[in-house]
Parts: C-alpha cells; sequence; structure tokens
C-alpha cells in the first residue's frame, strides 16, 4: 500500500479519448482542403525530399519528461517551412501523416501512442495548410510570405501543444494538462527560433544552391557544440542534485524520513519510472521494501525490480545492469522482458565490505529513453552516499534504542517508562486513571548468591518476558530498575488497577524451569494511580516503591499507595539524624517482655527490645527505627547497645542468685558481618555471662532463604555455645525441613498463628505442625503472642513449652521488670500446693 496519497492515473488505452477527436478533426479538415484547394496534389519528387527531411527532424534534439510523458524538442518546423511553401495542401498533409507513420512504427511504440501521433501529425498539418488557404497568397519571399508561413506554422505548433496536454489530463488528470501548458514557453520559443532559421535557410537556398554547403557546416558544427554543452549541461545537472541528496540524507538521517527524501530523488536524478530501497531483516530491525513512483506521491511497500537481479547483486557484490543500452546477462533481460520492463539497475548498499541491501532503478523514463553506461557510475555514487546515511541513520536508532531501553531484557527503561507517564498524565481522558504496577522480584538477591548471577539473569528476563506476554496490548512493560519491573497503561478503575496487578503477579509466580535448574520465583506490587497519587511521573514511581515496601509484609503481596505510607517513609527520614543523638547520648532505652514455662508458669527469661521515645515525635516504631539504623549505617550501633544492656542485666540477675536467659534479636544484616561473632565473644567475655544464657533471635527471612549464605555465621555462633531462635516462624514460604540443616535451638511460633488458634482451626493445625515437628527435631518451641487462658490451654495441651505474651506481661523498663519479678516471687512464697500460680500482668 502507497505511504502517502497518490495521484489518478487511467491506462494509456484511454489515449482513444483524445486520439478520435484529433482523427475526426483531421479527416474533417482534409475534406475541406480538397475542396478548397485549387492543385490538390505535385511536385511528388520535392514530396520525397521533404518526406526525407521530416524523417531526419523526427529525431529529438531537445528531450525532457512531463510525468510519464516524453517530450522533445525536434527541428519539424523546418520541413513544414518547406513543405507548405512548396507543395500542395493535401500532398502536405500526406507527407507529413506518412512520415509520422513511419517514424512511429520505427520506434516500436504501443499502438495507443502510434496512433496518437499520426492523428496529431494529420490534424496539426492539416490545420496549418488550411490556414496558409485561408490568408493572402504570398508573392515573392518578403516579409509578408514570412508573416503566412509563420502564421501557418505557428497553428501547428498550438495544435502539437494541446493535443499533448490534452492526453496528458486524460491519463494524469486535468491538473498535470495544465502543469504542461505552463510549462510549454521554452517549446514555443524553440518553435519561432525553428521557423526563424528555416526562412534564413530558404533566403540563402534561393539565393544559390552552393550556399546548402556552408549551411550544412553549420549545422554540423551546432550539432558538436550542441552535444558538449549538453553532456557538461547534464554533468554540472547531475553533480548539483547528487550534492542536494548527499546534503538531504545528512539532515534527514536522523529523524526517520531517510527513506522518503532519498527515493524520490534518486528517481528524479535517474530519471527513472521507480525508484526502490530493499534492506533485509537485521537484528530488530524488520525487512524493509520501500519504491517511488513517478505517478505516486508517496511510497509504495512493493517492487517491479526482477528478484533475479537483486539477488544477483546481493550474491556477487557488484552493480546489475540490464536493457536496450547497458546490455546485461540473458536471463535478466528475460525476467524483463517478461515483466514488460525495459531496463533495470541494482546496486548493492555497503556498510564496509558487507551488502546491507540494494538501491534499484526501473525504466527510463519516455519511450525512447533507456539507462545508459554513463548513468551506472553516477548511480553507484548515490548508493555509497546512501549506504553510508543508513548505516549512521541505523547507528543512530541503535544508540537511542540503548539510551532508552535496557540491555538484559530489551524493555523500556526507567528513562523510557518516565516520557511515557509524563505524555499519559498529559492527555488522560475523563473518568479513567493511568495506573502504575510496580514489581519487585523477591530472593534474586538469593538466587544471585546461590546459583550465580547468570542464574538471575535468567531470571529477570523470564519476569520480563511473562510480563510482556500476560500485560494487555495496550500496556507499556518496562523496568525500572536491578529487580523491578514496571506496566503502567490506562484503566477505568483504580480497582481494575489492583485487580489488574493479581493476575499478572499470579502469572509471574508459576515455577520456572531452567535445565536442570527449577526455582519458585515471586513478586510483590506497588500500585499507584494518577490523578489520585500524584500528577508527575516521579512522584507516581517514589508512591509506587512505597506501596512495594509495605507490599513484602503482607500476605497478599499487592499494595496500593494510601498517605499513610509516605508520611511513614518521610517521617523514617526525618529520624535519621535524630536516633545518632538518640544512640550518643543513651536515649533509646531497652525494655524486657518475660519468656514463661508454660507446664508450671515459671520465669525463665526475658527477650530485650529496643524502645524509643522521641522528644517531638512521641514513642518510635522498633521496626521504623531498626529500618532508619539499617540505612544509615547505625545498625551495629544499635545492635551493641541491646546486647550490651541484656548481658549486663544478666550478670547482675545471676548476681543475685536468679539466673535468667536474655534473647536479643539480630537482624540479617548484623549476621552477614563477618566480625560479628567475635563481637559477641569479646562481649561475652567482658560481662562474664555464660554463653548459654544468651539467645540470638534471627528473623524466618535471615536464615531460612533456601540459601547457604548464614550458616557460616551461625555455626561459629553455635560453637560459641550460643543460643540461636527462629523467630516469626511461619510468616515467609520457608520449609520446616531447613531446619534440620541449621544449627539452632529454638523455633518462635509468630504471634499471627498463637493469636488466631482459638477461633481459627487452620492456625491450631498449623502451630501443631510446629511444635511437633520441632520437637522431634529436638528445637524448642516458644509462642509469640499469648494473649488469653484459652490460647494457653491449647498451647499446653500441644506440648508448647514456653510462651510469652500480654497475658503473662508487656514488655517493661528494667524498674518495672524489677517489680513484677518481686511481686511473681512473693507470689510463690505464699501460695500452697493446692492452690494454682498464677502469674500477674503488670500494665
Amino acid at each position: 500500500m502507497p505511504r502517502g496519497s497518490s495521484a489518478t492515473r487511467r491506462s494509456p488505452e484511454h489515449a482513444w479519448l483524445v486520439t478520435g477527436p484529433l482523427g475526426i478533426f483531421a479527416v474533417v479538415m482534409t475534406v475541406a482542403l480538397g475542396v478548397l484547394s485549387r492543385e490538390p496534389a505535385g511536385e511528388w519528387g520535392v514530396a520525397a525530399l521533404i518526406l526525407g527531411l521530416v524523417l531526419l527532424s523526427e529525431m529529438p534534439m531537445l528531450y525532457f519528461v512531463v510525468r510519464r510523458q516524453s517530450m522533445s524538442f525536434t527541428i519539424t518546423e523546418i520541413p513544414l517551412l518547406f513543405a507548405l511553401f512548396l507543395l500542395p495542401p493535401l500532398t502536405v498533409v500526406l507527407v507529413f501523416t506518412l512520415g509520422s507513420l513511419i517514424a512511429q512504427l520505427r520506434r516500436r511504440f504501443a499502438p495507443p501512442k502510434v496512433w496518437f501521433n499520426v492523428a496529431k501529425a494529420a490534424a496539426a498539418s492539416s490545420l496549418a495548410s488550411l490556414v496558409l488557404l485561408a490568408l493572402p497568397d504570398m508573392r515573392g519571399f518578403g516579409p509578408g510570405t514570412w508573416f503566412i508561413l509563420f502564421a501557418a506554422v505557428g497553428s501547428h505548433t498550438l495544435v502539437t501543444l494541446f493535443a499533448v496536454a490534452a492526453l496528458i489530463a486524460v491519463i494524469h488528470g486535468s491538473p498535470a494538462g495544465w502543469e504542461m501548458i505552463r510549462s510549454s514557453g521554452p517549446g514555443l520559443i524553440t518553435a519561432a527560433i525553428n521557423v526563424a532559421v528555416g526562412l534564413v535557410i530558404m533566403l540563402c537556398i534561393r539565393a544559390t544552391w552552393w550556399s546548402a554547403l556552408l549551411l550544412l557546416a553549420l549545422a554540423a558544427a551546432m550539432a558538436v557544440l550542441y552535444r558538449s554543452y549538453s553532456q557538461f549541461f547534464r554533468q554540472h545537472r547531475t553533480l548539483a542534485d547528487v550534492y542536494e541528496l548527499t546534503k538531504a540524507m545528512s539532515e534527514r538521517g536522523q529523524d526517520g524520513t531517510l527513506a522518503d527524501s532519498l527515493l524520490g530523488r534518486v528517481r528524479d536524478i535517474m530519471r527513472a519510472e521507480t525508484a526502490t530501497l530493499w534492506l533485509p531483516a537485521q537484528g530488530r530491525h524488520p525487512e524493509v521494501l520501500l519504491t517511488a513512483r513517478v505517478d505516486e506521491r508517496g511510497l509504495l511497500d512493493i517492487s517491479r525490480t526482477p528478484v533475479i537481479a537483486r539477488q544477483r547483486a546481493v550474491d556477487e557484490g557488484r552493480t546489475v545492469a540490464a536493457g536496450g543500452r547497458v546490455g546485461g546477462d540473458r536471463d535478466i533481460r528475460e525476467a524483463l522482458r517478461e515483466a514488460g520492463l525495459k531496463d533495470v539497475i541494482v546496486t548493492p548498499l555497503r556498510s564496509g565490505q558487507a551488502v546491507i541491501g540494494t538501491l534499484e532503478v526501473v525504466n527510463r523514463l519516455g519511450d525512447i529513453g533507456h539507462f545508459a553506461e554513463a548513468d551506472l557510475p553516477i548511480f553507484e555514487t548515490i548508493a555509497a552516499h546512501a549506504g553510508v546515511a543508513l548505516e549512521n541513520s541505523r547507528l543512530v536508532d541503535r544508540l537511542r534504542h540503548d539510551a532508552y531501553h535496557d540491555g538484559l531484557t530489551n524493555l523500556p527503561n526507567r528513562r523510557r517508562v518516565t516520557g511515557a507517564l509524563e505524555e499519559a498524565v498529559r492527555v488522560r481522558a475523563p473518568n479513567e486513571v493511568v495506573a502504575l504496577l510496580l514489581f519487585d522480584v523477591a530472593g534474586l538477591r538469593q538466587v544471585n548468591e546461590s546459583v550465580g548471577h547468570a542464574a538471575g539473569d535468567r531470571v529477570l528476563v523470564e519476569v520480563a518476558n511473562r510480563l510482556r506476554t500476560s500485560a494487555p496490548s495496550a500496556a507499556l512493560v518496562g523496568r525500572a530498575g536491578s529487580d523491578e519491573f514496571v506496566v503502567t497503561l490506562r484503566m477505568e478503575s483504580v480497582d481494575a488497577a489492583l485487580e489488574l496487578a493479581a493476575e499478572l503477579r499470579e502469572q509471574i509466580r508459576d515455577r520456572m524451569l531452567f535445565d536442570p535448574l527449577v526455582l519458585d520465583v515471586d513478586t510483590v506490587v506497588g500500585v499507584a494511580v494518577h490523578p489520585d497519587h500524584g500528577d508527575d511521573p516521579a512522584t507516581l514511581l517514589q508512591r509506587a516503591d512505597l506501596a512495594v515496601t509495605r507490599a513484602k509484609t503482607t500476605p497478599e503481596g499487592v499494595q496500593l499507595f494510601s498517605p499513610g505510607l509516605e508520611s511513614r517513609s518521610s517521617r523514617r527520614l526525618g529520624l535519621a539524624g535524630d536516633l545518632r543523638r538518640a544512640l550518643d547520648h543513651a536515649e533509646v532505652e531497652v525494655y524486657y517482655q518475660p519468656k514463661v514455662a508454660l507446664t508450671d508458669r515459671r520465669f525463665v527469661g526475658v527477650e530485650c527490645l529496643a524502645r524509643w521515645v522521641h522528644p517531638a515525635h512521641g514513642t518510635v516504631a522498633p521496626e521504623d527505627f531498626v529500618a532508619v539504623a539499617e540505612h544509615t549505617g547505625q545498625l551495629s550501633e544499635l545492635t551493641r547497645l541491646v546486647l550490651g544492656e541484656a548481658l549486663r542485666r544478666s550478670r547482675d540477675w545471676t548476681s543475685g542468685g536468679n539466673t535468667l536467659a536474655v534473647s536479643v534479636n539480630i537482624s540479617p544484616r548484623t549476621l552477614a558481618d563477618q566480625r560479628f561473632p567475635a563481637q559477641v565473644q569479646e562481649m561475652l567475655a567482658e560481662y562474664g555471662v555464660a554463653p548459654e544464657l544468651l539467645t540470638l533471635e534471627i528473623p524466618e527471612a535471615g536464615v531460612l532463604d533456601g540459601t547457604e549464605r548464614a550458616v557460616p555465621a551461625l555455626r561459629r555462633l553455635r560453637d560459641l555455645g550460643v543460643r540461636l531462635s527462629v523467630d516469626d516462624f511461619g510468616t515467609g514460604h520457608s520449609s520446616l525441613s531447613y531446619l534440620r540443616r541449621l544449627p539452632v535451638n529454638e523455633v518462635k511460633v509468630d504471634r499471627s498463628f498463637v493469636q488466631g488458634m482459638a477461633t481459627d482451626p487452620v492456625d491450631l493445625a498449623i502451630v501443631n505442625a510446629v511444635v511437633t515437628l520441632s520437637q522431634q527435631f529436638g528445637l524448642a518451641v516458644v509462642a509469640e503472642g499469648v494473649e488469653s487462658e484459652l490460647t494457653l490451654e491449647l498451647l499446653q495441651d500441644i506440648g508448647c513449652q514456653i510462651g510469652q505474651g500480654f497475658l503473662f506481661s508487656r514488655p517493661l523498663p528494667y524498674e518495672r521488670l524489677e517489680a513484677w519479678f518481686a511481686a511473681q516471687t512473693e507470689s510463690d512464697l505464699q501460695t500452697g500446693p493446692a492452690d494454682v500460680r498464677r502469674l500477674r500482668a503488670v500494665p
């Protein structure tokens, strides 16, 4: 299909719409001549001589093309001048009609054009003869005779002009016909000059026949000069056209319109019917086949070039030409004849030594025009410039693509996504939202560390492919970071965006098979929408990232942004400097939550918990300031503070005769520090606390992540005699079988399951399974979140050993813990053997 609008063009058979009226006009004029002429025929010897001059004059001296029609300036006016002066009118018509017929048959034109030219010659010569009869008789060879002959020849020229214009208008439309008339000025001037030259020749010959020799010599000299001038003019014009073409290609090579600028100009320079650019598929670039045709305003995706010519040019890496004046291989010329073509030139386009495509021209315009040997160097020069321009264009396109796409997944990168979001929020339609879905690939770091970065890259590529395949066709899928992917599109509502996020997440969660690996990869999704959550890409991305952070703590794994998330994040950022001051001035306190043996409610230890009361914000949630400490490099100092306070209190209790174990929460990031086991050993020695009295609690995600990353540190701590506990067990997706391979002593069941035991059979079954299997592995079990007597009884029934929770006590500062402990001791002393001892909670 054409890439631009095309002009209407009829078949050449419609030339009869002009040929018919011309023939009728010629017949009428000839009959009128037969009636009015006093001497209808005669002077056959002179007629034969003038017929020879007519055939000689049919050879074009000047030649150009208007659209697909060839126009030539000849010296037809000179023999016509002789004929009108020397022959009777009917003989003039006969000579010119017969001369035109012989010339057309010699050129082997198609029948429509043969009969049009014959009818045109008959009509024009008959009208010129009739004008000559209508004017006064010629007397002598003075100015009066000149005027009469000039008028008769002028009528012949006008009939010829309007006949050709009418033919072009019929085939190509009236604008083309008017264009022909408007550009006829040089032709009319040439005709007038030919009449003047003819009159001079007649004057010279009337003076003496010997002047014919001088006139012939002058004509030969003029022909040589004209040929030299025309050759120089064509070379100059071609050089200028090639320069303009090169300039246009350099300007258009970076805006994607190189083919449009190239093909139209190549077609004009080569005066060809069609010019074609063919580039095979290469990498991400599809095959290109574009053609500029003389009667089309746009580009077509078809080509008239014989396939054999193109293939030979590519295979042999040379210019292939075939036609009447350039010869060519027999099989290519046979292919031209079968396709109804005159000639073709195909030149390979190169990038260095490699052929990257071809540039092709077919059919020199005009019925007598053919590509010549002199056209080949010109076309090869054009192809050389075109090859460089195309390679530069592809290089710019490749650089532009690389700048806006991720190299691993070939998805749009963050810059491209930001640009698309800017456009989307600017032209959003009413009653729709622009949704931004941010996917974070969970566990990618563990994959990289356990099986290598190559496997991690394959996971990212697979996630990208699944997102690209599963996302709606209108969505833009991009990669925003190392393990973050973005999907953005217009949707009808926020609920629809959340539903799509959940669906895409499920598509990604399927197992990924990488022979011989089988990986389970999960993602969490943060959702932000315009206009509810922001008006610019930076804000939307930031808030989607906040939603991702929150989604990591939700069972669904999908989180919509809410203002509370941003306020919490902003608050965390503002706490960074204050936390440093609080650690330096001992404003971070340690609270203690008792651990109780569930069988006899005996006080067996405490969990040491950091608490911070900000002077402006009040009590800061532990997860907030611990996250700040992790991201600001203050985690080790915070850990040392809590661990030191725990060991100090354990030493004091042991000295007082109450040996109590202490538990301290350890971040996975702290566990990754190779110096940490040595620091623990130093602090145990400093405070003189037995290692078995210290329990380090590590979150499930830090030790049961499917890798062996934490095992060396755990073994070093275990070798010190320190007890190790898996905290928040059950909140992740780990298997209990991992516990067998880890040097841990204890499992803490997460409070979310313990608190639901009394009302949810599923939670009860989960806790029962954890307790049973852990005991089989020789591990102690601690239940968090014990808040009711019913829960306590259920835990006792399934054999859980230790518990902690609000039923016994909230986390307490040291002074209140001492009061609580004293109250429990007093109660134990006053309770008889038959009494049931109850630990009293301290608010």
